[in-house]
């Protein structure tokens, strides 16, 4: 995948557990998890506005793009 979802290290950032953060943020801790997981397809604005002002972040806090072309090795 593309889109990497940092969402675990901000928690941990934040010193703020994820069941605590779906609950601030009106989501059920199995969607937040998926997000986390980075299986999510899609994810709201709203839900990402809601995530960034509870963890005082911007969303590329969150979210990085990784290229999956680009090779590690170097030959």
């Amino acid at each position: 995948m593309a889109i990497i979802v940092n969402l675990d290290v901000m928690l941990a950032k934040r010193k703020m557990k994820s069941n605590e953060l779906a609950e601030k943020i009106g989501i059920t801790t199995a969607n937040l998890s998926i997000l986390k997981t980075g299986k999510a397809k899609a994810i709201r604005f709203s839900t990402l506005e809601a995530i960034c002002k509870e963890l005082n972040c911007q969303p590329a806090d969150i979210l990085e793009f990784q290229n999956e072309n680009t090779s590690t090795s170097s030959v």
